[in-house]
């Protein structure tokens, strides 16, 4: 029985976080009453390999609905076959002002400029430890970010206090340099900028794969809004620091396509289209598959 027809209309005539912090809560309560199970239907098992993670099924939660992993095992319940958590940064902050996030749906699309907020590093590695879902073995991945109040000549220092503090608890880390809402993130995806990322982040992980014997792929979030150029370099420089003579020196570098985008384009026309943040949903669709391909 689906129940989404007869509450989306109170759904929407809240505040946008509001009414997506009061859904999260009420899974969780269904969770903790042990009816997780009526949020599924019989979901099939479609097992996939990817960097030597084997996952039931190819559909994923991306990051950003749960930014701390304060609703693991309620999302679990219905039947992703990963769940990403975060963006968290090594410091906890509040993000941007409120209002921000807002509703299109004209075109089933969202803008939002949430900025980062998140309770820190290791609080969220603390929930990270208590779910079942990842006692038990689940995908999870952990998308780190860098602080707005870090300066970005130091932006790599953050995802390296990230990377070594989710390390032993994820199954793949994702490194966001795209999101749009963190003031110059976006520069961490020049040539220059992204080489040196890699090169130490490929040194940390070198060291923390010996250190807990255990390899744990590592994804870079690129952006929609990246010209043909852009790309091309992009693709290079994570090809350089993949290849060798040809070969393939290392497997567990990977892209995530895309982040949300800037652009207004498709929705110019409409309420909200205004308001800075990034753009998701149906509108970034066409942007996001060029990436991909």
């Amino acid at each position: 029985m689906n129940l989404y027809p007869l509450v989306k209309p109170s759904l929407f005539a809240m505040d946008a976080e509001r009414a997506h912090n009061l859904t999260l809560k009420t899974l969780d309560k269904v969770h903790a009453l042990g009816l997780g199970f009526l949020s599924q239907e019989k979901i099939a098992r479609d097992e996939r390999i990817f960097c030597g993670l084997k996952i039931p099924n190819p559909v994923g939660l991306a990051a950003g609905l749960d930014k701390d992993g304060k609703h693991i095992d309620a999302l679990a319940d219905l039947g992703f076959g990963f769940i990403e958590i975060g963006t968290v940064t090594p410091k906890a902050q509040a993000g941007n002002p409120l209002p921000r996030m807002f509703r299109l749906p004209e075109v089933s699309g969202l803008i939002n400029r949430m900025g980062f907020n998140n309770d820190g590093v290791d609080a969220c590695v603390a929930r990270v430890k208590q779910s079942d879902f990842w006692q038990n073995g689940g995908i999870l991945g952990l998308n780190i970010g860098k602080n707005a109040s870090t300066p970005m000549e130091r932006a790599a220092d953050d995802y390296l206090r990230g990377l070594h503090a989710v390390y032993p608890f994820a199954d793949y880390v994702t490194v966001n340099i795209s999101s749009p809402n963190t003031q110059n993130l976006r520069s961490l995806q020049s040539d220059e900028a992204l080489s040196n990322l890699l090169s130490l982040l490929g040194e940390a992980r070198a060291q923390l794969a010996h250190s807990y014997q255990k390899h744990v792929p590592v994804f870079i979030k690129v952006a929609p809004d990246l010209d043909e150029t852009q790309l091309g370099q992009l693709c290079m420089t994570l090809q350089n620091h993949c290849m060798e003579n040809g070969q393939t020196k290392d497997n567990a570098w990977g892209v995530i396509a895309t982040n949300t985008t800037v652009s207004r384009d498709l929705v110019q026309h409409l309420p909200h289209a205004n308001e800075t943040g990034g753009l998701s949903g149906a509108p970034v669709k066409e942007a996001s598959n060029r990436v991909i391909r």
